[in-house]
């Protein structure tokens, strides 16, 4: 019980924190491109996932979502977090907010490619008939980026689609856009957790339903799957 108990545990945690983290460093590499060292001074262009806790987003909220569910529904049906946001200096940018927007796109693309590299080990697996957990293992790293990169997609600041959604608007909607990121976690919360467990409403989850089986198929097919 205990041994499964784990087994579970880690089989949520590990594939999280990884996307997570190389989420993260993507945005910090993206800016690094465009001329700004902030996150390369301040050590955070690594992999390693200590450089990017956040104790509520990384530990807190995702342990107890992780435990309750272990406990009640004895699976892991779902997980949130977030990670300490990779520093970026907007002002070393020529065009702060289109730039900005650039260093965004990295995240979910970063996920995405991550999606696209772990469909072609599946294939591979298949290819060489290997075991099926692993195939399995593989699948849920496919799913949690997959997710990460769409759900950060939203247009929701502090979200990634937030901040590209800033760079797109004119200046005076830009403003008032950005402004909604003092209240974007509250709203984060309120749209994923609030509204399907207390109104029965889930507009993400339906969306990422309706989403996520073409993203999978498009991602197999990138992968050689042309069946």
């Amino acid at each position: 019980m205990i041994t499964n108990f784990i087994l579970e545990a880690l089989l949520a945690i590990v594939p999280v924190i990884f996307a997570i983290t190389l989420h993260e460093t993507a945005h910090g590499w993206a800016a690094l491109a465009l001329g700004d060292t902030t996150a390369r001074d301040q050590g955070r262009l690594t992999i390693n996932p200590l450089k990017h806790i956040d104790r509520m987003g990384t530990i807190i909220l995702p342990g107890l979502l992780l435990i309750t569910q272990l406990l009640t529904i004895h699976k892991v049906a779902f997980m949130f977090g977030w990670a300490k946001p990779v520093p970026v200096s907007a002002w070393k940018f020529p065009n702060p907010r289109r730039y900005m927007a650039i260093v965004a796109l990295a995240g979910p693309a970063m996920n995405f490619l991550l999606v696209w590299l772990t469909a072609l080990a599946i294939r591979a697996l298949a290819d060489a008939n290997m075991g099926a957990w692993l195939t399995t293992i593989l699948f849920d790293f496919m799913l949690v980026n997959m997710v990460l990169g769409l759900f950060n997609l939203l247009p929701i600041p502090p979200l990634d689609g937030g901040r590209v959604v800033v760079g797109l608007l004119p200046e005076s909607l830009a403003r008032s856009w950005a402004g909604l990121e003092r209240y974007g976690l509250i709203i984060v919360i309120v749209v994923i957790l609030v509204l399907p467990n207390v109104f029965g409403i889930n507009p993400v989850g339906d969306v990422l339903e309706n989403i996520l089986p073409k993203a999978f198929r498009l991602a197999f097919w990138l992968a050689g799957y042309h069946e």
